[in-house]
Protein backbone atom coordinates (compact mmCIF):
# COMPACT_ATOMS: atom_id res chain seq x y z
CA UNK A 1 0.00 0.00 0.00
CA UNK A 2 1.05 3.96 -0.84
CA UNK A 3 3.11 5.46 1.71
CA UNK A 4 1.28 8.36 2.72
CA UNK A 5 4.03 10.78 4.13
CA UNK A 6 5.47 9.86 -0.08
CA UNK A 7 1.99 11.36 -1.33
CA UNK A 8 2.16 14.37 1.34
CA UNK A 9 5.52 15.14 0.10
CA UNK A 10 4.37 14.89 -3.77
CA UNK A 11 1.41 17.04 -3.29
CA UNK A 12 1.91 19.43 -0.68
CA UNK A 13 5.64 19.93 -0.67
CA UNK A 14 5.58 22.91 1.66
CA UNK A 15 2.92 21.96 4.16
CA UNK A 16 4.45 20.56 7.29
CA UNK A 17 3.42 17.53 8.82
CA UNK A 18 2.66 18.12 12.84
CA UNK A 19 0.19 15.11 13.45
CA UNK A 20 -0.79 12.27 11.81
CA UNK A 21 -3.41 10.06 13.23
CA UNK A 22 -4.83 6.53 11.03
CA UNK A 23 -8.86 7.71 12.04
CA UNK A 24 -9.61 3.92 10.92
CA UNK A 25 -9.63 1.39 8.05
CA UNK A 26 -12.47 -0.64 5.95
CA UNK A 27 -12.43 -2.70 3.34
CA UNK A 28 -11.82 -0.36 0.59
CA UNK A 29 -9.73 2.07 2.33
CA UNK A 30 -7.28 3.16 5.20
CA UNK A 31 -8.14 6.86 6.43
CA UNK A 32 -5.51 9.61 7.98
CA UNK A 33 -6.15 12.97 10.23
CA UNK A 34 -3.43 15.66 9.68
CA UNK A 35 -2.88 18.48 11.54
CA UNK A 36 -6.64 17.58 12.78
CA UNK A 37 -7.51 19.27 9.57
CA UNK A 38 -7.10 16.70 6.62
CA UNK A 39 -8.17 13.21 5.94
CA UNK A 40 -6.27 11.92 3.18
CA UNK A 41 -7.66 8.13 2.25
CA UNK A 42 -6.02 5.95 0.77
CA UNK A 43 -6.92 2.85 -1.57
CA UNK A 44 -6.56 -0.91 -0.35
CA UNK A 45 -7.02 -2.14 -4.01
CA UNK A 46 -4.28 -3.94 -5.30
CA UNK A 47 -5.13 -3.92 -8.76
CA UNK A 48 -3.33 -0.88 -10.06
CA UNK A 49 -5.94 0.06 -13.09
CA UNK A 50 -8.97 -0.56 -10.71
CA UNK A 51 -7.35 1.41 -8.00
CA UNK A 52 -6.93 4.44 -10.27
CA UNK A 53 -10.41 4.34 -11.85
CA UNK A 54 -12.00 3.91 -8.83
CA UNK A 55 -9.91 7.03 -7.48
CA UNK A 56 -10.83 9.24 -10.71
CA UNK A 57 -14.48 8.06 -10.32
CA UNK A 58 -14.73 9.36 -7.24
CA UNK A 59 -13.43 12.79 -7.37
CA UNK A 60 -15.02 13.76 -10.17
CA UNK A 61 -18.55 12.21 -8.97
CA UNK A 62 -17.52 14.64 -5.96
CA UNK A 63 -16.79 17.66 -8.10
CA UNK A 64 -20.33 16.79 -9.93
CA UNK A 65 -22.19 17.18 -6.96
CA UNK A 66 -21.05 20.36 -4.98
CA UNK A 67 -24.00 22.71 -5.16
CA UNK A 68 -26.46 19.54 -6.09
CA UNK A 69 -26.00 17.89 -2.45
CA UNK A 70 -28.36 19.17 0.11
CA UNK A 71 -25.31 18.31 2.63
CA UNK A 72 -21.95 18.73 2.75
CA UNK A 73 -19.83 16.15 1.04
CA UNK A 74 -15.65 16.47 0.71
CA UNK A 75 -13.93 18.59 -1.69
CA UNK A 76 -10.95 16.86 -3.12
CA UNK A 77 -7.94 19.54 -2.44
CA UNK A 78 -5.75 16.77 -4.11
CA UNK A 79 -6.42 13.36 -6.44
CA UNK A 80 -3.60 10.67 -7.07
CA UNK A 81 -4.71 8.76 -9.54
CA UNK A 82 -2.12 6.18 -9.70
CA UNK A 83 -1.64 5.71 -5.50
CA UNK A 84 -5.62 5.97 -5.00
CA UNK A 85 -5.14 8.64 -2.76
CA UNK A 86 -7.65 11.16 -2.01
CA UNK A 87 -7.31 14.29 0.17
CA UNK A 88 -9.74 16.50 1.60
CA UNK A 89 -10.17 19.70 4.01
CA UNK A 90 -11.95 17.56 7.13
CA UNK A 91 -15.42 18.27 7.22
CA UNK A 92 -17.01 18.70 11.34
CA UNK A 93 -18.53 16.03 12.93
CA UNK A 94 -18.09 12.36 14.33
CA UNK A 95 -19.21 9.45 12.74
CA UNK A 96 -22.72 8.97 14.11
CA UNK A 97 -21.84 5.36 15.14
CA UNK A 98 -19.47 7.13 17.30
CA UNK A 99 -21.34 9.36 18.51
CA UNK A 100 -25.28 9.05 18.49
CA UNK A 101 -27.82 11.44 18.94
CA UNK A 102 -30.25 11.76 22.03
CA UNK A 103 -33.25 12.25 19.15
CA UNK A 104 -32.29 10.14 15.96
CA UNK A 105 -35.73 10.67 14.65
CA UNK A 106 -34.94 14.40 14.31
CA UNK A 107 -32.44 13.49 11.49
CA UNK A 108 -35.21 12.30 9.28
CA UNK A 109 -36.36 15.25 7.50
CA UNK A 110 -32.75 16.47 6.37
CA UNK A 111 -31.95 13.09 5.60
CA UNK A 112 -35.49 12.42 3.34
CA UNK A 113 -34.23 15.82 1.53
CA UNK A 114 -30.71 14.67 1.43
CA UNK A 115 -31.99 11.31 -0.11
CA UNK A 116 -34.38 12.58 -2.40
CA UNK A 117 -32.07 15.18 -4.07
CA UNK A 118 -29.33 12.42 -4.46
CA UNK A 119 -32.03 10.45 -6.13
CA UNK A 120 -33.14 12.90 -8.73
CA UNK A 121 -29.48 13.31 -9.86
CA UNK A 122 -29.51 13.32 -13.80
CA UNK A 123 -27.63 10.40 -14.77
CA UNK A 124 -26.23 11.72 -18.06
CA UNK A 125 -24.18 14.24 -15.52
CA UNK A 126 -22.66 10.68 -13.26
CA UNK A 127 -23.11 7.96 -15.65
CA UNK A 128 -19.45 8.37 -16.22
CA UNK A 129 -18.51 8.32 -12.88
CA UNK A 130 -20.07 5.72 -11.68
CA UNK A 131 -20.76 1.96 -12.73
CA UNK A 132 -24.37 0.60 -12.67
CA UNK A 133 -24.48 -2.08 -9.64
CA UNK A 134 -27.27 -4.96 -10.58
CA UNK A 135 -26.36 -7.23 -7.98
CA UNK A 136 -29.41 -9.51 -7.84
CA UNK A 137 -31.57 -10.16 -4.97
CA UNK A 138 -30.56 -14.03 -4.68
CA UNK A 139 -27.10 -13.15 -4.95
CA UNK A 140 -27.62 -10.92 -1.73
CA UNK A 141 -29.46 -13.40 -0.29
CA UNK A 142 -27.06 -15.96 -0.91
CA UNK A 143 -23.96 -13.80 0.42
CA UNK A 144 -26.00 -13.32 4.18
CA UNK A 145 -26.70 -16.79 4.42
CA UNK A 146 -22.79 -17.19 3.72
CA UNK A 147 -22.36 -14.48 6.18
CA UNK A 148 -24.97 -16.07 9.09
CA UNK A 149 -22.78 -19.39 9.16
CA UNK A 150 -19.83 -17.42 9.91
CA UNK A 151 -21.41 -15.89 12.86
CA UNK A 152 -24.50 -17.92 13.91
CA UNK A 153 -22.73 -18.61 17.24
CA UNK A 154 -22.48 -15.67 17.82
CA UNK A 155 -26.11 -15.11 17.98
CA UNK A 156 -28.84 -15.98 20.60
CA UNK A 157 -31.13 -19.20 19.80
CA UNK A 158 -34.24 -16.80 19.82
CA UNK A 159 -32.86 -14.77 17.22
CA UNK A 160 -31.43 -17.10 15.33
CA UNK A 161 -34.86 -18.61 14.41
CA UNK A 162 -36.35 -15.25 12.69
CA UNK A 163 -33.28 -15.04 10.64
CA UNK A 164 -33.40 -18.25 9.26
CA UNK A 165 -36.87 -18.10 8.26
CA UNK A 166 -35.92 -14.67 6.07
CA UNK A 167 -32.68 -16.74 4.97
CA UNK A 168 -35.65 -19.63 3.77
CA UNK A 169 -37.62 -17.45 1.99
CA UNK A 170 -37.78 -15.89 -1.76
CA UNK A 171 -36.51 -12.64 -1.87
CA UNK A 172 -38.63 -9.40 -3.40
CA UNK A 173 -38.58 -9.03 -7.07
CA UNK A 174 -36.00 -7.37 -8.84
CA UNK A 175 -36.02 -3.12 -8.62
CA UNK A 176 -37.51 -1.76 -11.56
CA UNK A 177 -35.54 1.53 -11.22
CA UNK A 178 -32.32 2.71 -10.87
CA UNK A 179 -30.95 6.14 -9.38
CA UNK A 180 -27.31 7.62 -8.28
CA UNK A 181 -26.81 5.65 -4.95
CA UNK A 182 -24.01 6.47 -2.02
CA UNK A 183 -24.29 2.75 -1.96
CA UNK A 184 -23.18 2.88 1.90
CA UNK A 185 -25.01 4.95 3.56
CA UNK A 186 -24.22 3.40 7.14
CA UNK A 187 -23.91 5.54 10.59
CA UNK A 188 -20.45 5.33 9.93
CA UNK A 189 -20.49 7.85 6.87
CA UNK A 190 -23.28 10.28 8.33
CA UNK A 191 -21.31 13.04 10.56
CA UNK A 192 -22.73 15.04 13.27
CA UNK A 193 -21.56 17.74 15.35
CA UNK A 194 -19.80 17.44 18.41
CA UNK A 195 -22.59 19.85 20.10
CA UNK A 196 -25.31 19.56 17.65
CA UNK A 197 -27.56 17.00 16.63
CA UNK A 198 -27.64 18.28 13.17
CA UNK A 199 -25.94 16.46 10.18
CA UNK A 200 -22.89 17.85 9.29
CA UNK A 201 -21.59 15.71 6.25
CA UNK A 202 -21.74 12.28 4.14
CA UNK A 203 -18.41 11.13 3.59
CA UNK A 204 -17.08 8.16 1.48
CA UNK A 205 -18.09 8.19 -1.30
CA UNK A 206 -16.06 4.96 -2.98
CA UNK A 207 -19.33 2.66 -3.26
CA UNK A 208 -21.56 5.06 -5.40
CA UNK A 209 -23.44 3.26 -7.88
CA UNK A 210 -26.27 3.20 -10.08
CA UNK A 211 -28.52 1.02 -8.00
CA UNK A 212 -31.77 0.41 -6.54
CA UNK A 213 -32.64 3.46 -4.38
CA UNK A 214 -33.55 1.62 -1.29
CA UNK A 215 -30.29 0.70 -1.11
CA UNK A 216 -29.72 3.73 0.85
CA UNK A 217 -33.03 3.75 2.52
CA UNK A 218 -32.14 0.01 3.64
CA UNK A 219 -28.98 1.42 5.73
CA UNK A 220 -31.30 4.25 7.43
CA UNK A 221 -32.97 1.18 8.84
CA UNK A 222 -30.85 -1.32 9.45
CA UNK A 223 -28.68 1.31 11.93
CA UNK A 224 -31.30 3.92 12.72
CA UNK A 225 -34.49 1.95 13.65
CA UNK A 226 -37.61 1.62 12.29
CA UNK A 227 -39.10 4.84 13.55
CA UNK A 228 -36.46 7.14 12.18
CA UNK A 229 -36.92 4.81 8.33
CA UNK A 230 -40.33 5.68 8.63
CA UNK A 231 -39.79 9.50 9.22
CA UNK A 232 -37.22 9.61 6.70
CA UNK A 233 -39.27 8.20 3.83
CA UNK A 234 -42.30 10.02 5.18
CA UNK A 235 -39.63 13.45 3.91
CA UNK A 236 -38.24 11.45 0.79
CA UNK A 237 -40.06 13.25 -2.40
CA UNK A 238 -41.53 9.97 -3.91
CA UNK A 239 -42.92 7.43 -0.80
CA UNK A 240 -42.00 4.11 -1.47
CA UNK A 241 -44.96 1.98 -2.20
CA UNK A 242 -44.98 -1.58 -0.63
CA UNK A 243 -42.33 -3.24 -2.83
CA UNK A 244 -39.85 -0.31 -2.21
CA UNK A 245 -40.37 -0.75 1.31
CA UNK A 246 -39.62 -4.77 1.37
CA UNK A 247 -36.70 -4.64 -0.77
CA UNK A 248 -35.30 -2.06 1.93
CA UNK A 249 -35.83 -4.18 4.67
CA UNK A 250 -34.46 -7.18 2.50
CA UNK A 251 -31.02 -4.97 2.18
CA UNK A 252 -30.88 -4.13 5.95
CA UNK A 253 -30.95 -7.60 6.77
CA UNK A 254 -28.78 -9.40 4.35
CA UNK A 255 -26.27 -5.70 5.00
CA UNK A 256 -26.36 -6.38 8.99
CA UNK A 257 -25.49 -10.52 8.77
CA UNK A 258 -22.57 -9.07 6.35
CA UNK A 259 -21.27 -6.36 8.70
CA UNK A 260 -21.17 -9.00 11.83
CA UNK A 261 -19.30 -11.14 9.99
CA UNK A 262 -16.69 -8.58 8.74
CA UNK A 263 -16.49 -7.20 12.13
CA UNK A 264 -16.07 -11.01 14.00
CA UNK A 265 -13.36 -12.11 10.96
CA UNK A 266 -11.83 -8.50 10.74
CA UNK A 267 -11.25 -8.01 14.47
CA UNK A 268 -12.76 -4.66 13.79
CA UNK A 269 -15.49 -6.15 16.53
CA UNK A 270 -17.29 -2.45 17.05
CA UNK A 271 -19.34 -3.75 13.43
CA UNK A 272 -20.50 -7.15 15.00
CA UNK A 273 -21.40 -5.68 18.34
CA UNK A 274 -23.62 -3.27 16.45
CA UNK A 275 -25.28 -5.68 14.39
CA UNK A 276 -26.07 -7.55 16.87
CA UNK A 277 -27.81 -4.78 19.09
CA UNK A 278 -29.59 -4.37 16.09
CA UNK A 279 -31.31 -7.59 14.94
CA UNK A 280 -34.17 -7.59 16.90
CA UNK A 281 -35.77 -4.66 15.09
CA UNK A 282 -33.92 -5.47 11.84
CA UNK A 283 -35.60 -9.26 12.10
CA UNK A 284 -38.99 -8.11 13.73
CA UNK A 285 -41.94 -9.41 12.38
CA UNK A 286 -43.53 -6.34 12.03
CA UNK A 287 -40.69 -4.47 9.78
Amino acid sequence: MVDIDSVLRLHLPHYDVVSLTELGQGLDNVVYLVNDELVVRISKESDAVQRAETTRREAGLLAALTGWSTLPIPQPIFADIEQGALAYTALPGRPLNQRPVAEPIRLAPVLGGFLSRLHQAPLDAVNTLVSPDPYPMTAWRDDAEFAYREVSQHITPPVRRPIERFLASTPPPEPRTVTLCHNDLGTEHILAGTDTDEITGIIDWTDAALADPMRDLALIFRDLGPDVFDATIANYAEPPDAGDRARAVFYARCSVLEDIAYGVTSGAQHYADAGIAHLAWIFSAHS
